[in-house]
């Protein structure tokens, strides 16, 4: 019996023990704290392999649980599409979602997702598909991007080029992040090819860009002409078709030189093309650009300290022709500091969605931001804009399409002849208006209506009215017979702008 006591009391205490929840490993206890959410290896599933035969491919997950308590996942999901569908692999169970999924404090989870693609689900074209990977933990939603593309593409990720290079039309390219052109290296783009941007992705080029250098075609083109270059955002849905800032635009940096864009479209990014040279060093980034639109430029939704335009030049020079610029949510040409623009046969109808204040185009010695890494900026008067057989004109809502900032000091650096000008402010024959060398200012827009449909949708059309003011209104210039479109022009009286009219 002297051992029956001491028995009853071990028992006792290791009853006592086991029944405690404090002394039961805190790493298993469940907390259903809101708050305890999860962590995650990446923000972004990409399936950007090329798919091809089956389609088919997995990434992996890391679902970390950084809390000291256990938690559960009530459900994890991710919707299929018609195109894509999704299967997840969560601790040996497959399916298209997971339900009450336990992570040990400190502790993590993989998950599988595995994505089975048709890639000919968009008759030809790449199509991209964003969708949300669901972690639903204490009535708290945490989601991970889920990128998919559909079809066999080329596709560049943060990548530099690093010898001559041409990017062929047999499949499209897809841009991620950042993609330069080393200096002295050519990247040529030939006809035909479709590159297609990510979010933010931008092309930037220190050697040389040739895009479509080598199309000549033989008589007049159609818009939809297979030939024509076209950048654009990956987004396919409808939505998306004409949504402005989309990707980053095409930068062309200190040395960058020879460059030709040329019977390409450049449409919805934040920049169109962009001199970036904003010490004013030599030698200057040009680009030629001939045959071209650019369209829905706007840095509205950019983190950029500066507003976008569809050619934005810091100390560097554009030589245009035969170029249509529209719809753009800011400027439509930028040239600021030393820069030196010519624009010949070149359309601005920049109606924009919102309520723009800026004018189309802006020249100003001033750079638009005041230093670089605490290192001040130069204030240049500008080198020269010679425009020639242009319109220029908008919905800005100041109803003024030109500004030339402090332009009485380089007054007899500004050139505009035989164009269509919207402009009160310079609509006098003073240092800086343009009220003579054969321009039209200021028609009235509806009694003789200047394009053929400007709000059009989904794509307006920026062709000449047959009662456009514009009309048999410009000089023949050598070396550019034919329009934005190859048609021949009128020997003797054609029209200002990118289009020659056609008559019926």
């Amino acid at each position: 019996m002297r051992f029956l006591l001491p028995l009853l009391l071990l028992l006792s205490a290791l009853t006592t023990t086991l029944l405690l929840p404090g002394c039961e490993p805190k790493e298993d206890l469940l907390t259903t704290d809101s708050s305890a959410k999860l962590e995650f290896s990446l923000d972004t599933v990409k399936f950007d392999t090329v798919f091809v035969a089956t389609g088919t491919v997995s990434k992996r997950l890391w679902v970390y649980n950084r809390n000291a308590r256990a938690v559960r996942i009530s459900e994890i999901s991710l919707p299929s599409r018609p195109a894509i569908t999704y299967n997840l692999l969560v601790n040996g169970d497959a399916g298209p979602s997971a339900r009450n999924v336990e992570i040990r404090g400190k502790d993590s989870l993989l998950v599988l997702v595995r994505a089975t693609i048709d890639p000919t689900a968009a008759d030809g074209k790449p199509f991209l598909v964003e969708d949300d990977l669901r972690f639903l933990t204490n009535g708290n939603e945490q989601a991970v991007k889920v990128v998919s593309y559909g079809q066999n593409a080329y596709f560049h990720d943060n990548e530099t080029i690093s010898r001559n290079t041409t990017w062929a039309a047999d499949k499209p390219h897809v841009l991620y992040g950042s993609v330069g052109v080393a200096p002295g290296v050519t990247l040529t783009i030939a006809a035909g090819a479709r590159i297609y941007a990510h979010a933010g992705a931008f092309l930037g080029v220190k050697g040389r860009l040739l895009c479509n250098p080598d199309f000549q075609p033989t008589g007049p083109i159609k818009p939809d002409d297979l030939n024509i270059v076209r950048f654009q955002g990956d987004r396919r849905e409808a939505e998306y078709a004409e949504r402005p800032g989309q990707w980053g635009g095409i930068e062309f940096d200190l040395g960058s030189q020879g460059n030709v864009v040329r019977y390409t479209e450049i449409k919805n990014s934040t920049l169109g093309l962009y001199l970036y040279n904003p010490f004013d060093e030599q030698p200057r980034p040009q680009v030629r650009v001939e045959h071209a639109q650019l369209r829905n430029i706007s840095s509205l939704n950019s983190p950029l300290p500066f507003d976008g335009a569809a050619l934005l030049s810091l100390c560097g020079d554009f030589t245009v022709s035969n170029t249509l610029i529209s719809n753009c949510e800011q400027y439509a040409v930028y040239a600021v500091q030393s820069s030196q623009i010519q624009l010949d046969y070149c359309t601005i109808a920049n109606y924009s969605s919102g309520a723009r204040e800026q004018p189309s185009v802006l020249i100003s010695p001033k750079a638009p931001f005041p230093a670089i890494n605490d290192r001040p900026l130069p204030a240049v008067a500008p080198r020269g804009l010679l425009v020639r057989n242009s319109i220029v004109w908008g919905n800005s809502r100041t109803g003024e399409e030109l500004e030339f900032v402090e332009g009485e000091q380089y007054a007899g650096s500004i050139s505009i002849r035989n164009s269509l000008l919207k402009t009160k402010r310079y609509d006098n024959a003073g240092p800086l208006g343009q009220q003579q060398n054969g321009n039209l200012l200021n028609p009235d827009e509806f009694a003789g209506r200047i394009f053929k449909n400007t709000f059009a949708t989904p794509k307006p059309n920026f062709e000449l009215d047959t009662l456009s003011p514009a009309s048999n209104r410009a000089l023949p210039l050598p070396g550019l017979p034919t329009d934005l479109l190859n048609r021949p022009r009128h020997p003797t009286t054609p029209d200002m702008g990118a289009y020659e009219r056609v008559n019926p």
